[in-house]
C-alpha cells in the first residue's frame, strides 16, 4: 500500500491482483458507477488484499504485496541497477538491464498464461525512468519518477488529513461497504487518520533520505536505500496499518455479535 494505491513504482509492482488474460475488467464498462470504480481500485491496493477484521498472518501479508513472485519482480530490476552501476559507472547498461529483466518477467508470465497487467505496468515505470536517465545523460534521472510519485503521494495524504477525509479511511470505507460512516465514529476516525499520517511519514522519510543523495549525485547509495525503503518498508507499514484498522473494526464487529446474542437470549429479556 503507497498508501494503498499510492507509492512509487516498486510499491505498485508489488501489490494488486491484476485482471487475468481473457477476463473483462469492470473498469472497461462505461456504465459502472464511480463508486464501483473506486472500489475496484481499492481492492487492487495492498490493503485491499486483506480483510480489516482478520488476524494478520505472514502468508496474508505476503499475498497482499504480490506473493513471492511479486516481491522478486519488484526487487530484482532495482538490484540489477545497483550492481551494474557499481561495477561500470555507465548509465546506458545500468538503466537498460532493469528494463530487460522486467521484460523477461512479463514474457515468463505470458508463457505460463498468467496475468501480465501488473508486470507490464512495472516495465512501463522502469522504461520511463530509463528514458529520463538516457535523455539527460545522468544516472540521477532514473530516480526522478519515484521521487515525484513519493512527493505527490505525500501531498495527497497530508491534504486528505487536513480536510478530514484521510485516504486510508476512504479506502477502508470502500472495502467494508461502510462508505463514509466511519467519519461519525470517533475511534475509527482517529485510527484511520493515524494510519494516513503514518503513510505520509513513510513518503516523507523516503524524500528526506533520498533527495540529499539525489542532489549530491550519490547514485549507488541512493539506489541501495531506494530498495531498502521500498517494498520492505511498504510491507511493514501495511502490516501496522492492518493491525490498527483491525483494532476498531474487530471491536465493533464483536460488539454487534454480542448485542445480537443478547437480544436473542430469552434469559436476558
Amino acid at each position: 500500500m503507497s498508501t494503498p494505491g499510492l507509492g512509487d513504482a516498486d510499491d505498485l509492482r508489488a501489490t494488486g491482483t491484476p485482471v487475468g488474460d481473457g477476463e473483462a475488467s469492470p473498469l472497461d464498462d462505461p456504465r459502472v458507477s464511480l463508486s464501483a470504480q473506486l472500489l475496484s481500485a481499492a481492492q487492487r491496493a495492498g490493503i485491499g488484499q486483506v480483510a480489516p477484521g482478520e488476524v494478520p498472518t505472514a502468508s496474508a501479508l505476503l499475498s497482499a504485496i504480490g506473493g513471492v513472485r511479486g516481491l522478486v519482480e519488484s526487487i530484482v530490476p532495482g538490484l540489477g541497477f545497483v550492481v551494474v552501476y557499481a561495477v561500470t559507472r555507465d548509465v546506458l547498461p545500468s538503466v537498460l538491464i532493469p528494463v530487460v529483466v522486467a521484460l523477461a518477467f512479463v514474457v515468463a508470465r505470458a508463457v505460463q498464461r498468467g496475468p501480465v497487467a501488473q508486470a507490464l505496468a512495472g516495465v512501463l515505470g522502469i522504461a520511463i525512468s530509463a528514458a529520463i536517465a538516457l535523455l539527460s545523460g545522468r544516472a540521477e534521472g532514473n530516480f526522478v519518477p519515484g521521487l515525484v510519485i513519493n512527493a505527490v503521494s505525500l501531498l495527497a495524504l497530508l491534504a486528505s488529513v487536513v480536510v478530514r477525509w484521510p485516504l486510508i479511511g476512504v479506502v477502508v470505507g470502500l472495502l467494508t461497504n461502510e462508505g463514509s460512516a466511519w467519519r461519525g465514529d470517533r475511534a475509527k476516525r482517529r485510527v484511520l487518520t493515524l494510519a494516513t499520517v503514518l503513510w505520509a511519514g513513510l513518503f516523507a522519510a523516503r524524500l528526506a533520505v533520498q533527495l540529499p543523495l539525489f542532489f549530491a549525485g550519490q547514485i549507488t547509495a541512493l539506489a541501495t536505500l531506494k530498495l531498502i525503503m521500498g517494498v520492505p518498508l511498504y510491507a511493514g507499514l501495511l502490516w501496522v496499518t492492518w493491525l490498527l484498522v483491525r483494532t476498531v473494526y474487530r471491536g465493533r464487529a464483536e460488539a454487534e455479535v454480542g448485542d445480537a446474542a443478547a437480544e436473542g437470549d430469552p434469559q436476558r429479556s
